[in-house]
């Protein structure tokens, strides 16, 4: 089976949320993002060097079957990993898992956004170096 060639990471999520507010205020001021579009008070859509990261507001708890696991930022490389730990205590985000190197080299934190989701910070070789092949 041959896999399709372009897939350079995973460029789109979209969430669920209640206090949409909070979690612009983060993406936006803590993690860098900017508002792309907003069609009405309840969607915002944000990006950051490509990424499409959709937030939808409701007034409702999510099944949770349709829990989400975690969202993954990746990084250039491990000293990245280590700015954007401190960056993220240095805005009082509350961290799951401190900073560890890997075997295969990858390197990553755990940490919660304002609204409870789970986010993995992480520098990974091969990812890493797609991303640079596709900007060359």
């Amino acid at each position: 089976m041959t896999i399709p060639a372009g897939m350079i990471g995973i460029r789109h999520v979209a969430l669920f949320i209640q206090d949409l507010e909070a979690a612009v205020d983060f993406y936006t001021r803590v993690v860098g993002m900017h508002i792309e579009w907003q069609p009405d008070p309840d969607n915002v859509y944000l990006t950051n060097h490509g990424d499409v990261f959709a937030l939808h507001r409701v007034d409702y708890k999510a099944d949770p079957l349709q829990r989400l696991d975690h969202i993954g930022f990746a990084l250039t490389d491990q000293a990245a990993v280590d700015g954007w730990f401190s960056h993220m205590q240095s805005h009082g985000v509350r961290i799951t898992e401190a900073p560890k190197t890997h075997r295969d080299g990858s390197r990553g934190f755990y940490c919660l956004d304002s609204v409870g989701h789970l986010l993995e910070f992480i520098y990974h070789p091969p990812i890493a170096s797609t991303l640079r092949s596709a900007t060359a």
